[in-house]
């Protein structure tokens, strides 16, 4: 009857990263550090996770001298966050019914 939540995305600053992604796209790391208030470490070894399996992609370059972390959603990523939106849904539904 409930299926498993994602155990990826059911983590508050996983789903918070990729519910920011899903709006924008791509986006700098400092950009989600100040959206989410994750320090720099918690958010750096979420955003690694999430690359893991494959839900991002991360892209690191230099921006005057300064390095640069850009992160963007891939269509898995897309389709995980959907499904769990939808699962979530779900449960909702059953419970007013």
């Amino acid at each position: 009857m409930f299926k498993d939540l994602d155990p990826i995305l059911h983590s508050q600053l996983r789903l918070a990263i990729i519910s920011l992604l899903v709006s924008v796209k791509e986006a700098e790391f400092n950009y989600l550090k100040a959206k989410t208030s994750a320090s720099s470490g918690n958010l750096s070894v979420q955003i690694q996770k999430l690359k893991e399996v494959g839900y991002i992609d991360i892209e690191k370059k230099f921006k005057d001298n300064y390095p640069l972390t850009i992160c963007k959603i891939t269509k898995e990523g897309i389709k995980a966050f959907d499904k769990y939106v939808k699962e979530i849904q779900n449960y909702i539904n059953l419970k007013i019914k």
